[in-house]
């Protein structure tokens, strides 16, 4: 049945007045009502509304009710069903799909003759059903309000149809006073209103017309509404661009006006409101200059320049709403509705810098903030460390990723291109710190990892001698060693850890290093200090002592080793880790960089790192007070790890230049991501024991995965290569491989192996057997194009470019990818890989020792094989951390449709 609109009005329009667009007298019927956003905001709408709901539509879903504080609303197949039932309604809200609206509309209008609004939530509708929509609706007497809105609400009458405004406590944000809101956008009508309220203006009802294409209710709509609404003195419009439904608009009251999205008029799509997309004169420009005509005034409103009129003002920014409203009631001798509630200064309830220092503009003093946030606030700031929600990490990491555009891997957020550039400390810290450690922090690393690099009188040692003499590779041998390293190994360091965090945690502390931190309130009980310090078992071993001269000597500081010294008693070796992993974890710490299982965990690492190191050096060089005649003294007090690393593979500490190649090695290779078989190994091993229980975790065994997952197909390229670059340079006379003035005829010498390889590869064509791989040459990564190149290859060849240095072994490897080429052997030129530049860089390093017999070939190539290992376990600890604490138990088998019986 058709119903007489407003007389005198251009077409339908049923609302005479902004007090009856919402009132307590509206029953509601809801479409889609059990949909995921209806769910969450219906029943604070029928609670505060006082039951406005009279039931909600959800096909095959009948009978099903939906709970809320304001009593159960019940469900129905349709429109029609819920009518027989009894029930009466005269708005209706739409939440369906944008393809269902239409024909939900047609429902409504079809089944109810007593239906006088429509609220329309869902949006981008088509244009073609938004058309039959307004001719459905203006042919039989009905308002439309949205798409693409959230409804509307009135904060006299207590009431909301549709949609959120309000938020989850919309009596917060719905204060009676004089001030009617229209707005594009459904957020900002609540913003808008919690806005005003700070400068003491309340509001009297809110429409949320929404931005789709078509807007049903208009500004010209809600301007009659407005006008004849005694209780609304002014009104705020949000307007964005796109139509032109707000011009030539004649406003009876003050009005100021909100127009934004200047930006959208260089946009060639719509992007957030369907609708705001500027079109022929409908840009935002154009929008302000109609209301400034309009409110007679010539230019915007700001603090600086703050252009108002009786009529109104023109802001761009919702911050400035509030100053101009009252400038322009100020004009009518009208007062706010109340006292101002608040500021919209900036008032933060958590403040963390990073550690960073801050201009005073910046550096914001915490704020107490409201009940129940302020608990909750309160209960975070007592959490120590960082906590990582748990998930499935098959085939993820939160540690590394590799960029799809370079290939090149990141960790933590740093390339390895530049962590090749870092001291190797920084490097072995990176995984469990996700810092780049300081020069204090990197001293201390050096002497944590010395005091374990010795394993004399271990039984450590003989089993890393024992898998060496069974003829085991380099990661069976340190996988040997690692196994040792339980959890029964490390429990006391782990205890010193824990209560380490326990005293300071709440102490103030924020960087391990101050050593002017007052720690007189500290209280450790008896039992507390009696685990730090040594027990009579521990008398001779002079290792405490060793470490703590070494601190003294390099000027390392540390908060915790103070305080651990103040307590009067010889600390053990276990504390002095513990102390040690602290300081260098506790910045992090307590910045959340990493959690509190990281934290406690760091100790465990770093005897590994050190154990790991040990293994590869034979047993015959570690002696008491010395490792391979290096006294334990120099070894602590001066030795960075890179001299430890150089040692362990060749026996002697390397000079500034020799040290520099290493660290560059194995910096380059300290992740492949978690796709690496390594990295799937160590992660195998954190799910095997479960990573949701953290203290079953061994960690020692996750490294063994590591380990395990590592050979000469993988990780053992180097030592292929080294062993490929040795039988090419047989017979060759070369004295000094760094000195590009060689002699040696490499590009004569890579044309004669390409056209050997070539007659190689047409032979086992032919006999269909299997051509031999070229160590360092090729890699399934980087291939396809006309010349292929590995970037960390690549980032070699420039820095030694740029260093004025030549590597021999990296030139052929060059000239041999270029022959291969040349000679037909390839179809394309194939890149020189990460394993190639090992095996050149190295052997250019110990070529000397080599040429005077101190080491042989077996030598050299462990050695490369073990350079992979020092980086790669760098990475795989990255792996393991970031699976034991993020990690969920998991099954990581295939699945039996994925495998396969081969005859």
């Amino acid at each position: 049945m058709y119903r007489q609109g407003i007389k005198d009005f251009p077409y339908f329009l049923s609302v005479g007045s902004l007090a009856e667009m919402a009132t307590r007298k509206d029953r509601v019927c809801v479409l889609n009502i059990l949909g995921g956003e209806s769910r969450q905001v219906t029943p604070t709408s029928h609670a505060f509304s006082g039951g406005n709901v009279v039931f909600g539509t959800s096909p095959g879903r009948a009978g099903e009710r939906l709970k809320t504080a304001g009593g159960d609303i019940p469900v129905y197949n349709n429109v029609r069903e819920g009518l027989a039932a009894g029930h009466c309604f005269n708005t209706g809200v739409v939440y369906l799909p944008p393809t269902g609206v239409r024909d939900g509309v047609a429902e409504l209008i079809r089944v109810n003759s007593d239906l006088q609004k429509i609220v329309i939530i869902t949006e981008k509708i088509a244009v073609h059903d938004a058309r039959e929509i307004r001719a459905m609706a203006q042919a039989n007497g009905v308002d439309v309000i949205g798409g693409n809105c959230l409804g509307v609400a009135d904060s006299w009458n207590r009431v909301r149809i549709g949609g959120a405004l309000g938020g989850d406590h919309p009596e917060e944000s719905l204060l009676r006073g004089s001030i009617a809101i229209f707005s594009n956008s459904g957020g900002f009508t609540t913003t808008i209103a919690q806005y005003l309220a700070t400068a003491g203006w309340g509001t009297t009802t809110l429409i949320s017309s929404g931005k789709d294409v078509y807007i049903h209710y208009a500004a010209r709509d809600f301007a009659h509404a407005f006008g004849a609404d005694e209780r609304s003195r002014a009104a705020v419009l949000y307007v964005e661009p796109g139509g032109y439904y707000e011009q030539g608009v004649a406003w009876s009251k003050p009005v100021v006006a909100c127009v934004v999205g200047r930006w959208k008029s260089k946009l060639t799509r719509a992007v957030g409101h369907a609708g705001a997309m500027a079109g022929s004169g409908d840009s935002a420009e154009d929008k302000e200059r109609w209301f400034m005509e309009a409110f007679g005034v010539d230019g915007l409103f700001t603090p600086e320049r703050p252009v108002v009129s009786a009529k109104g003002a023109v802001v761009t920014n919702i911050a400035d709403i509030p100053a101009a409203l009252s400038a322009v009631m100020a004009l009518n001798d009208r007062t706010p509705d109340f006292a101002p509630r608040g500021s919209l200064s900036l008032k933060p309830w958590i403040a963390n810098d990073q550690g960073l220092h801050l201009p005073p503009d910046l550096a914001m003093p915490a704020v107490t903030a409201p009940d129940p946030y302020a608990v909750q606030i309160t209960a975070l700031d007592r959490q120590v460390g960082a906590v990582v929600a748990r998930q499935n990490m098959k085939d993820k990491s939160g540690a590394s990723q590799m960029d799809p555009a370079t290939q090149v891997t990141s960790v933590h957020g740093h390339s390895v291109l530049e962590l090749a550039l870092e001291p190797l400390e920084a490097n072995f810290a990176l995984p469990l710190v996700h810092e780049i450690a300081s020069a204090n922090d990197r001293a201390m690393l050096d002497i944590a990892v010395a005091a374990e690099v010795n394993l004399v009188g271990d039984p450590i040692l003989v089993a890393a001698d024992a898998a060496r003499d069974a003829g085991n590779a380099p990661n069976a041998v340190m996988a040997a060693a690692a196994a040792i390293v339980g959890p029964k190994r490390v429990a006391r360091t782990l205890a010193c850890t824990r209560a380490l965090i326990d005293l300071f945690a709440h102490s103030g502390l924020r960087d391990g290093r101050d050593e002017s931190f007052d720690t007189s309130k500290i209280i450790c009980d008896a039992s507390t200090r009696d685990l730090f310090f040594a027990t009579e078992a521990e008398t001779a071993d002079p290792r405490p002592e060793a470490m703590l001269a070494a601190m003294e000597a390099r000027g390392a500081k540390s908060a915790f080793l103070k305080y651990l010294g103040d307590l009067g008693g010889r600390l053990s070796r276990d504390a002095i880790l513990a102390a040690i992993a602290m300081t260098i974890a506790w910045g992090p710490l307590m910045r959340k960089r990493i959690s509190r299982l990281t934290a406690e965990t760091l100790p465990w690492y770093l005897r590994l790192y050190g154990v790991m190191v040990g293994a590869t050096i034979p047993g015959e060089h570690h002696q008491s007070g010395s490792l391979w005649g290096i006294s334990r003294d120099e070894r602590f007090g001066r030795w960075t790890m890179a001299d430890l690393c150089f040692l362990a593979m060749t026996g002697k500490k390397p000079s500034t230049a020799e040290a520099l190649p290493l660290q560059m090695l194995v910096g380059l290779l300290i992740s492949n991501g978690p796709g690496a078989i390594s990295a799937q190994g160590a992660k195998g091993a954190v799910s095997a024991d479960g990573p949701q229980t953290p203290g079953r975790v061994q960690i020692n065994k996750a490294i063994v995965g590591f380990l395990t997952h590592t050979g000469y197909s993988h990780g053992g390229n180097g030592f292929e290569g080294m062993a490929f670059l040795l039988e090419q340079f047989k017979g060759a006379e070369l004295t000094e491989p760094t000195d590009p003035d060689h002699g040696v005829d490499l590009k004569g010498m890579a044309t004669a192996f390409a056209k050997r390889y070539r007659r190689e590869k047409a032979e086992a064509k032919e006999l269909g057997a299997e051509v031999r791989a070229l160590p360092g040459v090729h890699h399934p990564v980087f291939k396809g194009k006309p010349v292929n190149h590995d970037p960390r290859e690549r980032f070699i060849a420039e820095f030694m470019a740029q260093q004025g240095q030549y590597n021999i072994f990296h030139a052929f490897y060059r000239e041999l990818v270029q022959a291969l080429h040349d000679e037909g052997a390839s179809p394309y030129v194939f890149c020189v890989n990460v394993d190639a530049v090992i095996a050149a860089l190295l052997l250019g390093l110990l070529w000397p020792d080599y040429q005077a017999g101190r080491l042989n070939e077996r030598d050299l190539e462990r050695a490369a094989f073990t350079v992979f290992l020092y980086g790669r376990m760098i990475g795989a600890a990255a792996e393991i951390d970031d699976h034991l604490n993020r990690g969920r138990n998991m099954d990581t088998r295939a699945a039996a449709s994925a495998c396969s019986f081969v005859v």
